[in-house]
C-alpha cells in the first residue's frame, strides 16, 4: 500500500518539530523572566502563548538543529538551553531592577517610602511602582517585542545551542550587568538624593540657629512636596535615560560575554 504521508515529509516535519522544541526551551526560559512579558501579574497561559509566538518568530531564523537520537541528547539541550535562556533573560531583567532601585532610593530620600508604600506581588514604594510601570509601557511603545526577538536570535551567537556556557565568562558578564544595574539605579535617583542632601543640610543649619523651633514638623511637608514635584518634572528625563541604556544594551548585548 502507498503510505498516507511521504516518508521524506514525515522526516522533514519531525526535524522541524525537534528544532522548534529546542528553540522553545531557551525562549520559554527567557520569557519567564523577561520584562513586561514575564511579570507575575501576567497569567501563566499568556506567558506560554507569548513564548510560543516568539518561538515561531525565532526558529525559522536559525539553522535547523540535529534531531536528538536518544533521550540523553535531548536532556542535554534541556539543561543547556534552559540555563542560557535564564541567564540572558535575567540580564535584561536587571534594567527593571534599576528602575525599582531608583524608586526605592528616591522614596527613602524624600520620606515617601512609608506614606506611599505599596503591598503588591513585589512590594515597592509608590515612586518605584510609577517608574516601573511607566518604563515598561514606554519600552513596549518603543518596540520592546522587536528588540526582544532580535536579542533572542542573536543570543545563539553569544551562547551556542547545546553548549554549556563558560562559567568564568558568564560570571564576569553577570557581575558587569549587576554593577551597571545599580549604577543606573543610583543615577536615575540622583535628583532625589541631591535634593535630600540639601534639605537635610538646611534643616540642620536652621535647627542650630533656632533650637526651639520644631524644624522636623515644618520640613516634612517640604521634602514630601519637593519629592513629588521632582518626580513630576524629572520623570521624562529619568525614563529617557533608562530607555537609552536599554537601547544601548540591545545594540551590544554581548559586552563582557564576548
Amino acid at each position: 500500500m502507498t503510505p498516507f504521508l511521504d516518508p521524506g515529509l514525515v522526516a522533514f516535519l519531525g526535524a522541524w518539530f525537534w528544532h522548534g522544541a529546542i528553540v522553545f526551551l531557551r525562549i520559554g526560559a527567557m520569557v519567564s523572566v523577561f520584562p513586561a512579558f514575564g511579570e507575575q501579574v501576567v497569567p501563566v497561559h499568556v506567558r506560554l502563548a507569548v513564548a510560543l509566538a516568539f518561538t515561531f518568530v525565532v526558529a525559522p531564523a536559525l539553522p535547523v538543529f540535529s534531531v536528538p537520537q536518544e533521550p540523553l541528547h535531548f536532556l542535554k539541550y534541556l539543561g543547556t538551553e534552559t540555563l542560557a535562556g535564564l541567564a540572558l533573560g535575567i540580564a535584561v531583567r536587571f534594567f527593571v531592577h534599576a528602575l525599582q532601585t531608583a524608586g526605592s532610593i528616591a522614596a527613602q530620600s524624600t520620606s515617601l517610602a512609608q506614606m506611599l508604600g505599596s503591598a503588591g506581588i513585589d512590594p515597592m514604594p509608590a515612586i518605584g511602582a510609577v517608574l516601573f510601570w511607566a518604563g515598561i509601557a514606554l519600552a513596549m511603545m518603543l518596540g520592546l517585542h522587536v528588540r526582544a526577538a532580535e536579542f533572542m536570535i542573536y543570543s545563539y551567537q553569544l551562547l551556542p545551542a547545546g553548549e554549556l556556557p563558560d562559567a568564568s565568562m558568564l560570571s564576569q558578564w553577570g557581575v558587569e550587568r549587576v554593577s551597571k544595574s545599580f549604577a543606573l539605579g543610583f543615577t536615575l535617583a540622583a535628583p532625589f538624593v541631591i535634593t535630600a542632601v540639601i534639605y537635610n543640610l538646611a534643616l540642620g543649619i536652621i535647627s542650630r540657629a533656632m533650637p526651639q523651633l520644631m524644624v522636623a514638623m515644618i520640613g516634612a511637608p517640604v521634602i514630601t512636596w519637593g519629592g513629588l514635584i521632582i518626580l513630576m518634572v524629572g520623570a521624562p528625563m529619568i525614563l529617557n535615560t533608562w530607555t537609552e541604556a536599554l537601547t544601548a544594551f540591545f545594540a551590544n548585548p554581548g559586552g563582557a560575554l564576548k
